[in-house]
């Protein structure tokens, strides 16, 4: 895209920045790496009562939480970042091993990149990614080929669990570009995104095709219609599930502000909020992994604390969203999530500064 013959300072600064950030990716691609394929060996490493659950396509095992990267790890050079890398250390400590993020996503993969490497985890991780991609006309690949080859070099690895075509776009063409860089050994697993219900028809029709071996879907004990197809087709075809926005980006936790948990919560082990909104979503069947989003390093431990424990069975499942749909604000909570991305919270980011500057430009 061509840039305005005029722009900010920042502008150019934001642009040679994302610049600098490949060319440090590439120094650090050439740096000597052990094998990255992650495999039954590294699926077998959490113990003790964490809920595990297998990727169906191969039966290797994985624990149920995740850490989502959306906004949260999208921290700029000469920013305060130090909670993030204790995020990362925290999680993997706690027994997390499947990381998610894009390179939509700012600076995230750089960040969740350098603090892994810091921690020398990045050979053991489970990423999700995603494409986003177009080209420059039907079928060019080159575009995709570029955005692999750069999240490969800022996430140190030779190799990408689960690579996913991100919100459906150009699904058409970067699907069977997945399948083709499966093939070549590139990625794991072929699969797609989308965090919109008004898209989970066509999501469940790609998952139907039988050309997926991931899905990440948006679902919650409020967001609740991926059961209606895209879970059912999931299980159907052995195709891993793969969970986005399951606390609605902290916008449950507006709703219980200030109450105390239910007195069932008790009987499931349940700790704080948190921990019962995403029981309830790692207790459906079809589910794989949550992966909830943070920045603040306590909130991560309550997450990650929802697979240790017992889970609710299908009644209690029941009996827990009936006792939200009981709370005032919960029925009218913003299903499309055009409310704010994260109550009460700023990420100033690429993309929170990109965002500024075309609201400024019109």
């Amino acid at each position: 895209m061509s840039m305005p013959s005029q722009q900010t300072a920042f502008t150019v600064n934001r642009r040679n920045l994302l610049k600098n950030i490949g060319a440090a990716g590439a120094a650090a691609a050439i740096l000597p790496a052990t094998s990255l394929v992650a495999g039954p060996a590294f699926a077998q490493e959490p113990q003790g009562d964490i809920v595990m659950r297998p990727i169906p396509r191969t039966g290797e095992m994985v624990p149920a939480i995740g850490l989502g990267t959306f906004m949260t790890f999208d921290v700029t050079p000469g920013s305060e970042r130090a909670k993030i890398g204790e995020v990362v250390r925290l999680f993997w400590e706690a027994g997390g091993r499947m990381f998610d993020t894009s390179p939509l996503y700012g600076m995230s993969e750089v960040n969740l990149g350098d603090f892994a490497s810091a921690l020398q985890i990045s050979d053991d991780m489970f990423i999700t990614n995603k494409i986003w991609s177009t080209g420059d006309y039907l079928a060019d690949d080159s575009h995709a080929e570029r955005s692999l080859k750069v999240s490969m070099e800022r996430l140190w690895r030779e190799r990408i669990d689960a690579m996913q075509c991100h919100s459906l776009v150009n699904a058409e063409i970067v699907i069977p570009l997945l399948a083709a860089w499966k093939k070549e050994e590139r990625i794991r697993f072929a699969g797609a995104s989308h965090h919109d219900p008004a898209y989970f028809e066509p999501l469940a029709t790609w998952v139907e095709s039988g050309r997926l071996d991931f899905v990440q879907v948006h679902y919650s004990i409020h967001t609740r219609k991926a059961e209606e197809r895209v879970l059912r087709a999931a299980a159907d075809q052995g195709v891993a599930v793969v969970v986005n926005m399951p606390l609605e980006k902290a916008r449950l936790h507006k709703i219980v502000a200030g109450r105390p948990l239910p007195d069932f919560a008790a009987d499931l082990g349940i700790e704080n909020w948190s921990q019962f909104f995403l029981k309830w979503v790692i207790a459906h069947p079809a589910v794989t992994c949550a992966i909830p989003a943070t920045s603040n390093p306590e909130h991560v431990l309550e997450n990650v604390g929802a697979m240790r424990g017992e889970l609710p069975d299908k009644e209690m499942r029941a009996r827990m969203v009936a006792f939200m749909e009981d709370l005032p604000g919960f029925a009218e909570l913003d299903e499309k999530g055009a409310a704010s991305w994260y109550p009460d919270k700023n990420y100033n980011g690429l993309v929170g500064q990109a965002q500024a500057e075309l609201r400024e430009r019109t």
